[in-house]
Parts: C-alpha cells; sequence; structure tokens
C-alpha cells in the first residue's frame, strides 16, 4: 500500500487490520446482503403464518402503515418494528438509522400528541430526506448527523438520562442502491465510492487499488465470506496493474470473471458478496455495531427496548451473541468455578426466533428477503 490513499486510511483512525476485522471469527454465510440469497429456514415467520409463530411472537396485527412512496423507500418490517418498540405517546424514541425516514415517521404517528424522536443518521443526503419527510413532525423530532455508535456521548451532550426504545435498520436505503454516485450497486456505472459518511476520507477505490492481494483476499473473505475471494484477489491485483479500478460497473466486470461459472448461483449476482465486503470495511459497519451494543443498554430506560434489523450473516449474528449473552442470568467469566455476579439477566427477549418479512412484503420490496428483525427489554435492577 502506497501514497495518498495509504495516508487517507491512516486518517480514519483504522489500519489494515481493523478494515478486515481480524478478531471476528466467520462461518460461510447463511444469508447475504439486501440484494443476496434468502434468510434461512430456521428463522421464524411472522404472527399469522402459523399457529405456532401466534404462540410464540407478540401480535403484530396493526393498523398497516404505509411506506414513504413519495420519496421511493421503501421501510422493512414497518409496522413488526413499530409494534415491537410499544411507541407510547409522551415519551423518547431513537431512530439510529433514519434513512428515508419511514421507520422514524412512524414512531412519531404512533407516539403523537407529545412523544419525541431522536434521529440520526450519518448521511447528510439522508437527512435532507428525513427532514423533509417528518416536516409535519418537527417540534417533536431532534435531527442528528452523526453516527449511532455515539449514542451513549449524544445523550450526555444533551442531558437525557435514557429513552424507552432504540431501533437500529442496518441495511442499505434504497437511495444509496438506486444511486449510480454512490457505487454500491454493481448493476449501475459509478464511482467506485461506498461512503455512507462522505466525510470519511477512505472509499472503496482506495481500497481495491491500495491493498496488497492478500489483504485483499483477507477482506474479502471475512468480511464477504466469499470462498472465491483469493482468485477474485488476484484478478483485481492485474486489473489495476493495468489501469486503476474506479467505477463501480469495471469492478463488478473484474469479479465475475475471476468466479468460475460452476461456483456462480442464480440466486445472487457474483460481485454481491465482494460489494459486501468493501462497503462493511469502508464504513466499519461491524465496529460502528459493535461499539453501539457495547454502550446502548445504559441508554435505555428499564422496560425500555432494543429493536435491530440486520440483513446479512455477520450482523445478526454479532446482534444476536450479543443479546443472548445479556438475557443470561450469570454474566462471569466461564472460566470461573462459580458464579460471583448477582445472577439477573439485563435483558428479557421479546421474541426468540428472529421475525423475518411476509412473502407479500418480499413481493412488493425484493430487497427485504434477507431481513431479520431482532427484539429485546432491558429488565429493572433489582
Amino acid at each position: 500500500m502506497t501514497s495518498l490513499s495509504l495516508r487517507k486510511i491512516a486518517a480514519s483512525g483504522c489500519g489494515v487490520a481493523e478494515l478486515i476485522g481480524a478478531r471476528l471469527t466467520c462461518r460461510p454465510a447463511a444469508r447475504e446482503s439486501a440484494t443476496g440469497i434468502a434468510p434461512g429456514r430456521r428463522a421464524a415467520l411472522l404472527p399469522g403464518h402459523d399457529t405456532a409463530a401466534r404462540r410464540r411472537q407478540p401480535n403484530l396485527r396493526g393498523s398497516p402503515m404505509e411506506p414513504n412512496e413519495s420519496l421511493g423507500h421503501k421501510p422493512v418490517l414497518l409496522n413488526e418494528a413499530v409494534e415491537c418498540l410499544q411507541c407510547t405517546p409522551g415519551k423518547t424514541y431513537v431512530d439510529g438509522t433514519a434513512g428515508g425516514g419511514g421507520h422514524s415517521r412512524a414512531i412519531l404517528e404512533r407516539t403523537a400528541p407529545n412523544g419525541r424522536l431522536i434521529a440520526i443518521d450519518w448521511d447528510d443526503h439522508a437527512l435532507e430526506r428525513v427532514e423533509r419527510a417528518l416536516e409535519e413532525h418537527r417540534d417533536r423530532v431532534l435531527l442528528l448527523r452523526d453516527s449511532f455508535a455515539r449514542l451513549p456521548a449524544i445523550l450526555k451532550e444533551r442531558n437525557i438520562p435514557a429513552v424507552h426504545g432504540i431501533l437500529l435498520d442496518l441495511g442499505l436505503s434504497s437511495f444509496h442502491v438506486d444511486d449510480p454516485e454512490r457505487g454500491f450497486s454493481f448493476s449501475q456505472p459509478g464511482p467506485l465510492d461506498m461512503r455512507m459518511d462522505r466525510r470519511n476520507p477512505v472509499t472503496a477505490a482506495d481500497l481495491v487499488n491500495t491493498l496488497s492481494q492478500a489483504e485483499l483476499a483477507e477482506l474479502i473473505y471475512r468480511l464477504g465470506e466469499e470462498r472465491q475471494s483469493r482468485k477474485i484477489a488476484r484478478k483485481l491485483v492485474r486489473a489495476r496493474a493495468e489501469a486503476p479500478i474506479t467505477t463501480s460497473d469495471r469492478l463488478a466486470e473484474i469479479v465475475v470473471a475471476a468466479i468460475p461459472p460452476e461456483r456462480r448461483t442464480r440466486l445472487r449476482h457474483p460481485a454481491t458478496r465482494t460489494f459486501l465486503a468493501l462497503r462493511l470495511a469502508v464504513n466499519r459497519e461491524l465496529e460502528q455495531l459493535q461499539a453501539f451494543l457495547d454502550g446502548v443498554l445504559d441508554c435505555l430506560h428499564p422496560g425500555g427496548r432494543l429493536a435491530v434489523i440486520s440483513f446479512h450473516s455477520l450482523e445478526d449474528r454479532l446482534v444476536k451473541q450479543t443479546f443472548a449473552r445479556w438475557a443470561r442470568a450469570c454474566h462471569c467469566p466461564p472460566d470461573w468455578p462459580a458464579c460471583r455476579c448477582d445472577g439477573q439477566a439485563l435483558v428479557r427477549p421479546v421474541v426468540r426466533k428472529p421475525i423475518v418479512p411476509p412473502p407479500e412484503e418480499v413481493r412488493l420490496n425484493p430487497r427485504a428477503r434477507s431481513a431479520r428483525l431482532r427484539v429485546v427489554e432491558k429488565v429493572e435492577r433489582r
């Protein structure tokens, strides 16, 4: 790695090992990103699909809410997420990924006339859309360009001791995918950017053109769970020797050429996992999520709920394992011979298995097919 891009990566505060996420223990992907394969069979169906699901899950059949069609974005699991948060007038909620404003608007409608919302997004264009979408609720919403990982600091800076519910939707907004200038889509030509926050000095082009072949292979394998990562990395290094890889369509073409036809599947585009890996690395998404989970319980009132919608296995695994750890009665290190803590769980699961979109939602919005919603409630300490 050399020159300007190296200095950009150094300035961003993370090294190559951090970008790759060397601490992760990865298995072959069970699910993929919003452009990937369908969820696994073990995911719970929504209530109304079968009687067992109705027994397991809370009643989510509220009055239907329409997505913000005028803004071109369909929020995933809209009714389910808002129902699970138990949105109530007079209380304060956080939408940590405001995106197109669909979930934010639904929360504000459910908490009218005096509920409040803190809407956070690190994309300046997303906040502009959210501001327009929430215009009629502007006296009850605080819009912030920031990262949800900083939520404890955000609340402290505003003297807010805690909130009653927090929502994260970790998927890409339709605006990101559909705008070729953002570089997230392999179906449209555009600059190879992939930054959620354009104040970030590191782009996907920087990584593709400056990481070594071994580093690229490791990144694509660990963050994209791509088994053809070595072949892809070798092809990328050869291609960039001829000319820098600066557009999303050229990157997609190179990746497709690197994967043998017999290794491809009709269920997803061959470049999906490589694009996912680069996006995660550029935006340090797993590190942002881990930092959020490390401090989020202190941001909730007892009885407050945390709902997280994830779209690929690495995010979902991190959320699932963290929620499971919080729900255990004993939090002592596993090598201790006996329990020395107070033996009380930090949360209770609201749903035992993740909620997935019903077939009708997937039909109307195919990008929702890999979404999973997990919800926990903070318990009051004895």
